[in-house]
């Protein structure tokens, strides 16, 4: 015999149905109060996605994709998109045809210039969550536009030498004007080691033989970051304003 009343869920989907009244928006919630702009893309693209699956929640599963879509430099193609684990061909296909539309749109051929160290923080953000430490390199143009994210080093920077020529090899590939560069530690300090410090005066060094000013050596941690440029302005050459 049928039942209007409502079916007993179980305590992970009631969390879905149900909050208090003092808990956070939900994106749609905040999407309609305060915009869109006020949103992180962890939440856009939870509303875009709409709900996760057997794997994840739509929230684990966004920040997955955002991730991914962080240190990219153009739409990626429907097969790379497919391989973030729980996004089947069915999300994947609506997550790409948003980015197309937007870059028809809206963004066209232009893009944002990095004018400070919080400019590419967006971008740099997958780092946070290794936990192996990254050495990467931001390629600029002469406008501070960002050509590509390259990693150039995986385990930590201490253990593992930093050669200038694998350092700088993509910003020649790149043809690039300038560089930041960035690492992670996994331990959350964002605090400058001795060992980070050598390296960067190795890589400013290196960037003033070869005419490809570094702009900043950023550290990545959970709990926020450290810019060299800031604490140790005396290292670079040549500050954020384009060329």
């Amino acid at each position: 015999m049928s039942s209007n009343l409502p079916v007993e869920s179980s305590p992970k989907s009631a969390n879905l149905l149900y909050r208090s009244a003092d808990a956070p928006l939900l994106p749609r919630e905040k999407l309609e109060k305060w915009g869109a702009a006020s949103m992180t893309n962890e939440e856009l693209l939870a509303l875009i996605l709409g709900s996760g699956n057997h794997e994840c929640s739509v929230f684990e599963l966004s920040r997955r994709l955002s991730d991914f879509l962080s240190v990219q430099t153009q739409v990626p193609p429907l097969e790379e998109l497919r391989r973030i684990r729980g996004l089947g061909r069915v999300k994947a296909s609506q997550v790409l045809a948003c980015l197309e539309l937007s870059g028809r749109y809206i963004l066209g051929n232009s893009s944002c210039p990095v004018m400070s160290p919080e400019d590419i923080l967006p971008r740099l953000s997958f780092l946070k969550y290794e936990v192996q430490e990254h050495l990467v390199v931001v390629t600029l143009t002469a406008a501070n536009g960002v050509i590509g994210i390259h990693e150039i080093t995986t385990g930590l920077v201490n253990q593992t030498p930093v050669h200038p020529r694998e350092a700088f090899v993509k910003a020649i590939e790149d043809h690039a004007v300038s560089v930041v560069f960035a690492h992670n530690h996994p331990s959350g300090s964002i605090e400058p080691s001795g060992e980070d410090m050598g390296v960067t005066r190795l890589l400013c060094a290196s960037g003033r033989i070869l005419r490809i000013p570094v702009l900043d050596h950023i550290i990545v941690g959970k709990g926020g970051y450290t810019s060299f440029c800031r604490m140790y302005p005396e290292m670079f050459e040549k500050t954020f304003e384009p060329a």
